[in-house]
């Protein structure tokens, strides 16, 4: 799950765990920035149950 995911950065991260906002490597790449995945639609806000998969950016929102 994203907590965990966070958990392997810093174990504050997955304690404090708010939400994730996501957006794939491949989006990113060929769009060419977190913005144009942005206005593109392609950035997503996820809560604890969200399953992490291979090429998935993710931006954490915790509070500690």
């Amino acid at each position: 799950t994203a907590p965990q995911a966070a958990g392997v950065i810093h174990s504050d991260l997955e304690r404090g765990f708010i939400r994730a906002e996501v957006m794939k490597y491949d989006d990113f790449i060929s769009l060419g920035s977190e913005q144009a995945c942005k206005d593109k639609g392609k950035f997503h806000v996820e809560g604890k149950s969200y399953i992490v998969g291979d090429g998935d950016i993710l931006h954490i929102r915790f509070n500690v």
